[in-house]
């Protein structure tokens, strides 16, 4: 309870009154709660309350869609499994080599977090061991039966022990999340948190458009509103890429997060939009899926989604955590039956605007005062962020307030500077060391 304080937890949100009890009970649970609401602190909450640190076997296992996410999972796991001494959480997920995740599972970890392909890979090849699993989570389960992993899914459930608490939750509910609860769950307890968004907490507003006008309607959305952060939603990957290359020759820094992408070009893009480097991500649903982003100031609908549901879980990204939000939808003619879908779905009429009514005769430079270091070491090296910004302050150049976000992967490590001093710490990294050994360093453009 200390350590919540500590990590300022002071009230429950809605998913956690309702699941926390259920789940502390060791009952099955169902649970639909939009992006943001705060589920992966009541499963983890749950997991690290049973979680017996003496014995060394894998307790809990969470399944995620994304890379992105189960990174995400674990790292908020691991916040809210400070008390706990020796505490052993693991993230399996594909993109990255398996041998040195098999080296890490040779003392068995307490809760393994990761993606259904990787999870059942290391289960195939007798690495990973279920036998003494408790609780499976599976996490944003909508996404994962829309990417294709239900028979990867449905395969780790029957090397998993019978008597075991399953929770699932999902940001939709489609009728084969009903379907796949009814084969993998026992009696659970089914929980419905509100899915459509306060209005009070996010403004929306749609404008009506003609064909070719999309891209110079959104240039124009910039100037009027001015978001520093902004994540516009396409529908397709290569529309992405092109839409990005476009904005980019229109002055405004850009990248576009899809599935072309290997993961560590996403690891990059990621880390240059969350560190505020870049403040403008274009991305499709399925790659932005478990995009943890604070302070995001707008969602914008470049395309409008197929699906109403998918619709609120995009707009949900913008006015978390009591702040307001943002979310502006392009739409033509033609796709009126989608809008009159999102009405009927939140059970109230959209605002529209005429493209016309937009104030565009003041021109916004959206450019970032920050940029990103990329350093040619990381985890694998012992490459520490302390050791980073201890590096960059040591010689008392630098002041530590100009330096931001350290990540740190496996075999790189990406630092946000502000853009003034950019050239001067790219030399002090570059001239210096780091641990005591030398590292290429380049800065991201």
């Amino acid at each position: 309870m200390s350590n919540l304080q500590s990590l300022n937890y002071q009230l429950m949100t809605p998913i956690q009154a309702q699941s926390l009890p259920v789940i502390m009970k060791g009952n099955d649970l169902l649970a639909q709660a939009k992006t943001g609401s705060g589920k992966t602190a009541a499963f983890g909450i749950g997991l690290l309350h049973k979680l017996d640190v003496k014995k060394h076997n894998t307790q809990s296992l969470v399944l995620c869609p994304t890379r992105e996410l189960a990174d995400q999972v674990s790292k908020e796991i691991r916040r809210l499994a400070r008390p706990i001494a020796n505490t052993k959480i693991l993230t399996l997920c594909g993109g990255t080599p398996i041998a040195p995740q098999r080296s890490s599972m040779e003392h068995a970890p307490h809760i393994v977090v990761g993606t259904p392909g990787r999870i059942l890979k290391h289960l195939q090849q007798g690495s990973l061991k279920l036998e003494h699993l408790k609780t499976l989570v599976l996490d944003e389960g909508d996404r994962m039966l829309d990417m294709g992993f239900y028979d990867d899914i449905m395969e780790i459930i029957h090397r998993s022990p019978k008597q075991r608490q399953t929770l699932l939750f999902s940001a939709t509910y489609p009728d084969e999340i009903k379907k796949i609860s009814d084969t993998i769950q026992q009696n659970p307890t089914d929980i419905r948190v509100e899915s459509v968004h306060d209005d009070s907490k996010i403004k929306q507003v749609f404008y009506e458009i003609e064909k070719g006008e999309r891209t110079l309607t959104l240039i124009e959305l910039f100037h009027h509103y001015r978001p520093q952060s902004s994540v516009v939603f396409c529908n397709r990957k290569q529309q992405c890429q092109e839409l990005a290359n476009e904005l980019n020759r229109e002055g405004f820094r850009t990248l576009a997060l899809h599935g072309d992408l290997d993961q560590k070009e996403r690891d990059q893009v990621l880390v240059q939009f969350t560190n505020k480097s870049c403040p403008i991500l274009i991305a499709t649903d399925v790659a932005a899926r478990g995009l943890d982003i604070k302070d995001l100031h707008a969602v914008i609908n470049f395309e409008l989604a197929q699906d109403p549901e998918v619709h609120i879980h995009r707009i949900g990204r913008t006015g978390r955590a009591g702040n307001e939000g943002l979310a502006l939808s392009l739409f033509m003619p033609s796709e009126a039956a989608k809008v009159n879908a999102i009405e009927e779905y939140q059970k109230s009429p959209v605002l529209l605007e005429e493209p016309a009514s937009l104030n565009t005769q003041y021109r916004f430079e959206l450019k970032s005062a920050i940029t990103t270091l990329r350093i040619n070491g990381g985890r694998k090296n012992k490459v520490r962020a302390g050791d980073i910004l201890g590096a960059l302050t040591a010689n008392k150049e630098i002041p530590g307030n100009k330096i931001g976000k350290i990540d740190i992967f496996d075999q790189l490590a990406y630092v946000a500077i502000e853009q003034d001093i950019a050239t001067q710490a790219l030399r002090v990294l570059s001239d210096g060391k780091i641990k005591g050994r030398k590292f290429r360093v380049m800065q991201l453009r």
